[in-house]
């Protein structure tokens, strides 16, 4: 897997918390740049930490599921990538609106609910010739930039936008899926 398809996996992770992100700094009266500093953190934080823990599963189960690796990794893919566009039709932008507190607790649970899908990437990152240190840091740092800026975004344009970015995240999720599994068919070189 070349940078260009991990900074494209990357930036697919990252609208779940880009969109969060947004909607933080939509509630914001002020734009307070240290809590932008802690929402990215969290996020990118958990976004890294997650395919790690999905990667160190994936290994230890290798050996049982070579053979069908890429259509577990297309249907994961393809699973949060549609779960993900889904979701962008779900959400009410009147639950945004209300004032914005840094809430700890309430950012643990949200780093960890937008970051389940990174933990399903990481197992498919298992199966893969890449290196998940470097890819972690891809995701982590795409994270962490996407929801600072996610922040300011929020601020200036509301929530007119988080719905899109959702979509594109998981048009790009399914899109990635999709080339690992013609690749590995045969359909596509490598």
């Amino acid at each position: 897997m070349g940078f260009i398809e991990l900074l494209f996996i990357a930036i697919g992770l990252s609208m779940d918390a880009f969109a969060v992100s947004v909607c933080k700094g939509l509630s914001m009266k002020r734009m307070n740049r240290s809590h932008a500093f802690v929402i990215a953190l969290y996020f990118g934080f958990f976004q890294a930490a997650m395919p790690l823990i999905g990667w160190l599963l994936g290994k230890q189960f290798q050996h049982l599921i070579t053979n069908v690796d890429h259509w577990i990794a297309f249907g994961l893919l393809a699973f949060i990538g549609g779960k993900m566009i889904r979701d962008s039709f779900d959400k009410d932008p009147k639950d945004f609106k209300n004032g914005y507190v840094l809430n700890h607790k309430e950012l643990l649970v949200l780093a960890v609910a937008t970051s389940i899908d990174a933990l399903a990437v990481g197992i498919t990152l298992a199966f893969l010739r890449v290196n998940i240190y470097y890819s972690i840091v891809a995701i982590g740092c795409t994270t962490f930039l996407l929801s600072f800026l996610g922040v300011f975004a929020g601020k200036a344009f509301g929530v007119r936008y988080r719905s899109k970015a959702e979509i594109a995240g998981g048009a790009i999720l399914i899109l990635m899926g999709l080339k690992i599994l013609l690749e590995h068919l045969g359909i596509i070189p490598f």
